[in-house]
């Protein structure tokens, strides 16, 4: 790791835990020495970033001098913390890593005021029924689904029975009480969905289906349109 990077990630790192960080909790996130901790934190400190603290007593990012302020109207940011708060709960864990860190830059860059209304926000979000457990690392999914790729999937369908399948992946929902892959599955032909906590192990093919993974996804997410349309008309028109 280069030291620009290393100062990058420590001040990323120090963004994200609750302050003050203990040179300890730093050395254990980012595996490196005390010496190299206590080290980099003086380096920060040189090039313009306001850390407060000092060794034995933790340190607390005060201002990224690097960094210009970003302008959100109040309820911008209510809507941020709420929309990044109900990732955390109900995302993959990579993902719910990701929009803690995004909410943490974001109170990094902000005017103090609004960073204060941003770390004690009114609103949050919680779901009584958790999310399945996943098994795979939804990150290199979604980086197969980024790539137009496909993937074959090892996959356990409700009545337990396993399967694997050739899919182009498409694209993911979070739904209420699971995750799924919208996917074009080449075992049946047609468009599928496959909830992420069965899938017990996938393999990154070669197979390229670019550029289609776009017009794929309209259609599918067309036809779910239309499914949940005509499965709702004949409760409408008893209402």
């Amino acid at each position: 790791m280069s030291r620009t990077h290393r100062l990058f990630q420590m001040m990323q790192t120090l963004r994200r835990l609750q302050p003050p960080v203990t040179a300890n909790r730093l050395s254990d996130e980012m595996g490196m020495s005390l010496r190299t901790i206590y080290r980099d934190i003086e380096a920060l400190r040189g090039i313009g970033a306001v850390i407060d603290g000092e060794a034995g007593f933790g340190y607390t990012l005060i201002e990224d001098a690097a960094l210009p302020p970003l302008g959100f109207e109040d309820d911008e940011l209510e809507a941020l913390v709420l929309g990044l708060r109900d990732v955390a709960v109900i995302a993959d864990p990579a993902l719910a890593q990701a929009a803690n860190s995004a909410l943490a830059k974001i109170r990094a860059r902000v005017p103090p005021r609004q960073a204060h209304r941003l770390q004690h926000a009114v609103l949050d979000a919680h779901r009584y029924a958790p999310r399945p457990d996943i098994h795979v690392d939804v990150s290199k999914l979604r980086e197969a689904t980024w790539d137009e790729v496909s993937v074959v999937l090892t996959y356990t369908d409700a009545q337990g029975a396993e399967t694997e399948r050739l899919v182009d992946p498409l694209g993911f929902v979070y739904l209420d009480r699971s995750n799924v892959l919208m996917a074009w599955c080449h075992l049946r032909q047609d468009f599928r969905t496959f909830r992420l906590d069965r899938i017990s192990r996938f393999v990154r093919t070669d197979n390229s289906f670019r550029p289609k993974r776009v017009p794929m996804l309209r259609e599918h997410l067309e036809r779910i349109r239309c499914d949940i349309t005509t499965s709702a008309e004949p409760r409408t028109r008893s209402d």
